[in-house]
């Protein structure tokens, strides 16, 4: 109990402070962009409310791009901009930059999928009421898709605490960071193991909230 009390002062309480700094700020920053692609995409589809095929292949073709990238590799080609965009390229505040634009177009994915699922039904009703475009994608087509769009935000969240241990590529700490340049390097497996458990403690936390939200709103 003596070592880990030392650990969690000395380090992990710090790693958590850290780790939900970058996880919380880029997940927001993320779902907001994400929201809008995923928006731009729905409408613009073949079957959308106003569609477009060069704005939709163009925006799909930059989405499935930014997706393939390992996010290590992702991180160092984006030095520059993160540079460009907080005034540096280390730190925590840094690694919300790279950490944003690797996950949005997964947000986009998750969020276009969602709306995708609406049945075809509720929306030909609408129309058939004399709804516009804009009142059938906010008022029924996202009404009718939260639940769905809550639990894959739940998985975006958990695969941002994933990313962020790869954030020490660039100087962030966290608790990857913990893990891996004071446990491992230090040959300290007991850290590595305190590591471990609150990660699975904070994941399986998050899948708790994000099912809870889903069951509520479902």
């Amino acid at each position: 109990m003596g070592k880990f009390m030392e650990a969690w002062n000395n380090y992990l309480l710090q790693g958590i402070i850290d780790t939900s700094y970058m996880v919380g700020l880029s997940t927001l920053f993320a779902v907001a962009i994400g929201f809008i692609l995923a928006i731009i995409l729905i409408i613009t589809d073949k079957n959308g409310l106003r569609p477009n095929k060069l704005i939709y292949r163009i925006l799909d073709f930059i989405i499935n791009v930014l997706r393939s990238f390992p996010f290590i590799i992702l991180i160092l080609a984006l030095l520059p901009v993160t540079r460009f965009i907080v005034g540096k390229s280390i730190g925590n505040t840094a690694a919300i930059v790279p950490l944003t634009i690797g996950t949005a177009p997964f947000v986009a994915r998750v969020i276009e999928s969602s709306l995708k699922e609406v049945d075809k039904g509720i929306i030909e009703a609408a129309k058939s009421f004399g709804a516009r475009d804009m009142q059938i994608l906010f008022q029924v087509m996202i009404k009718e898709s939260i639940p769905s769009i809550i639990r894959g935000i739940t998985l975006v969240i958990i695969s941002v605490i994933g990313y962020s241990a790869m954030a020490g590529a660039i100087g962030a700490k966290g608790l990857g960071y913990v893990a891996i340049s004071i446990g491992y390097q230090r040959f300290d497996d007991q850290l590595i193991l305190y590591t471990v458990i609150i990660l699975v403690i904070l994941v399986q936390l998050i899948q708790l909230i994000g099912d809870t939200l889903y069951k509520k709103l479902k």
